[in-house]
């Protein structure tokens, strides 16, 4: 679909061969997108709606299905800087805490080890007294230890056997919560009068018991104080741990932009933006590098590509004209046809006109698709309200539904501020209700709203035909593309072609979906998203 200025005209319009379109201004639709398929209700499951990416680098729905979609930062627990982040400071935590721990059990061990060791050394010295001297000599050992022990951390107990009489030492009677089995065991017990902890050690000798100990309250405080630095240690470390985890990977974003930035670039149209190198000649360079050189070709293959596209529509444009204006000499200087062969002969010629026309239209819309993927039309933006656009839009084709029977509604609010080319997007939205018209049965509704969003602007066409398939709804933008059941419907499937990269030009989106999926046939809604100025 196209509308067209009189100097898009190569030739008088020829009335005879020209069949019912459009209201004055618009040229018949042949270029309008076949949205819809002559076929029974959609199956199960067409309630789905389904996002047309915008234009992309080869002009056929390659690319983004949401603006920015492509290049929006990822969620935080899907983020790959996230997860190496995390297995940094697991890492990191973990050395940490197996160095600090490591350090607590040797330096806690030692000291354990140390007192045994001494009350080891203390217990043979005096079994050998004994051994040498009997009970006496033992007492005096005892004694001559509690004498010199200036920290007075040393506790003897030397009792009979049979009666637990006291013989010796700085302990008043047996602790409370020895077990006879054990040789070896810690408990508290009064010393010199006051309460503390207790190593000790139980000898069994003829006829008496012995018990060596050294007071641990002070190994006991040591090791106390040591757990509590291991504790913050441990905290400091994992803190730190995170602090760098969360460091590296902004770091890795940082270097990560330019490449994001350089995606939503080329997404966007602009196809000769590349990743910025640092100097570094790390991998992230080596990797922008390869992605600038990857970029170069594909630029250098779709210059081509769409030059020889270009070049095609734009070059035959002369000779179709000079034909048709031949054509159209021909008949005027033919004059009335006389003779069956002669009427025959007139619209034979009157249906090449009509043909040639066609092919003029198709070529215009390719070119202004090929305008609208690269984004040469952006230097026209201009903030207008879309609303008046709308009704105009509205106004010329309401004419083009009531001659086939339909009712045509609009819903549009007072005022949507837009920044964008006033001529594409008519031009858009024309092909969008065209479409509509074009499938919806007689006595049916086509519906344009508009309306203002959070993330910008929503233009709706609606109708009340026999909708889509959403297995054909991702390849409706591409071009030329006609569902094998549509073959025999008038149009060369480019208007949602252009539909589509006029979205992607004004970085939208176009959403098709059914109309009402409880109903039998659901129709088709196609829903233009923009953002607004």
């Amino acid at each position: 679909m196209e509308f067209s200025s009189p100097l898009e005209k190569t030739a008088p319009p020829v009335q005879a061969h020209r069949q019912a379109g459009p209201p004055l201004g618009v040229e018949p639709i042949l270029d309008a997108p076949v949205l819809e398929r002559e076929r029974p209700a959609a199956p199960a499951g067409g309630g789905q709606s389904r996002k047309l990416p915008k234009a992309g680098l080869d002009g056929a729905g390659a690319g983004i299905a949401t603006p920015g979609g492509a290049h929006r930062p990822p969620g935080l627990f899907r983020s790959a800087g996230f997860r190496f982040a995390v297995l940094f400071a697991v890492l990191f935590a973990t050395a940490a805490l197996v160095l600090v721990g490591a350090l607590w059990l040797v330096t806690a061990g030692t000291l354990d080890r140390q007192t045994d060791m001494a009350i080891r050394s203390d217990a043979l010295a005096l079994v050998e007294r004994f051994r040498e001297g009997g009970t006496t000599s033992l007492v005096e050992a005892i004694e001559e230890r509690l004498a010199v022990d200036v920290e007075n951390d040393s506790i003897y107990l030397l009792v009979t056997a049979d009666t637990d009489r006291r013989l010796a030492g700085n302990l008043n009677r047996w602790p409370v919560a020895w077990e006879p089995t054990e040789n070896w065991f810690r408990t508290r017990v009064v010393h010199d009068g006051a309460e503390t902890e207790a190593r000790l050690h139980k000898i069994e000798l003829p006829e008496l018991r012995l018990l060596i100990g050294r007071d641990d309250t002070e190994r006991r405080r040591l090791q106390q104080l040591l757990t509590e630095g291991v504790l913050s240690t441990s905290g400091i470390a994992v803190t730190l741990a995170f602090l760098g985890a969360w460091l590296m990977r902004r770091a890795m974003q940082a270097r990560m932009r330019p490449a994001f930035a350089t995606a939503a670039a080329i997404a966007g149209g602009d196809l000769s933006s590349r990743v910025a190198l640092t100097g570094r000649d790390d991998e992230f360079d080596r990797l922008a590098a390869t992605m600038n050189t990857m970029l170069d070709r594909i630029g250098t293959l779709m210059d081509g590509v769409r030059g020889v596209s270009d070049a095609i529509a734009h070059d035959l444009r002369t000779p179709i004209a000079r034909a048709r204006a031949k054509l159209e000499d021909a008949l005027a200087s033919a004059g009335r046809p006389a003779t069956p062969e002669g009427a025959a002969l007139r619209a034979a010629v009157e249906r090449g006109i009509a043909d040639l026309d066609g092919i003029a239209r198709i070529f215009r819309a390719l070119l202004r698709i090929a305008e609208a993927e690269a984004g040469a039309r952006r230097a026209a933006f201009a903030t207008f309200d879309l609303v008046p656009v709308l009704a105009d839009a509205g106004e010329i084709y309401e004419a083009a539904a009531e001659a086939r029977g339909q009712r045509l509604t609009t819903e549009l609010p007072e005022k949507l501020e837009l920044s964008g080319d006033r001529d594409l997007l008519l031009q858009a939205v024309a092909n969008l209700l065209d479409n509509a018209i074009k499938f919806t049965p007689p006595g049916g509704e086509v519906r344009l709203s508009a309306t203002a969003t959070a993330d910008g602007i929503e233009v709706a066409v609606e109708d009340d035909g026999p909708g889509m398939p959403p297995t054909d709804r991702g390849k409706a933008g591409r071009r030329f593309f006609r569902a094998d059941e549509a073959r025999a419907t008038p149009g060369s499937g480019l208007g949602l072609a252009l539909v589509q990269a006029v979205a992607g030009l004004h970085a939208g989106e176009l959403v098709l979906e059914d109309a009402d999926p409880d109903r039998t046939p659901p129709g088709m809604r196609v829903v233009l998203r923009l953002p607004s100025a």
